[in-house]
């Protein structure tokens, strides 16, 4: 009797688990700037005012639209380029200034 529930309970517990796996690699997926042209990239910027991108093999950012509210206090935009599909790519990352005072 034991072993008649426990065989009904495993097909259950897989689909529960593949579908945890499942939404755990969607919720790591990130856009690809390097798989996207510099136009598309900087239209998801705006669109949605800030997006994390990958970059690189082992390497995310969190880019920003130049004119918004999407930096907290002290950081602002900064310029910064990234690749993309058809070369280089200006766009804005959240950092703190650096302010450089004569003398």
């Amino acid at each position: 009797m034991f072993t008649t529930r426990m065989s009904n309970r495993i097909p259950t517990l897989l689909v529960t688990a593949g579908a945890i796996l499942a939404a755990t690699v969607v919720a790591d997926a990130r856009p690809d700037s390097r798989s996207m042209s510099c136009a598309q990239v900087q239209a998801m910027i705006q669109s949605h005012r800030a997006v994390v991108l990958t970059t690189g093999p082992n390497t995310y950012d969190r880019y920003v639209r130049q004119f918004g509210h999407e930096c907290d206090w002290p950081e602002v935009p900064m310029s910064a380029y990234i690749p993309s599909r058809d070369g280089t790519c200006p766009v804005y990352r959240c950092e703190e200034p650096i302010y450089r005072f004569p003398g």
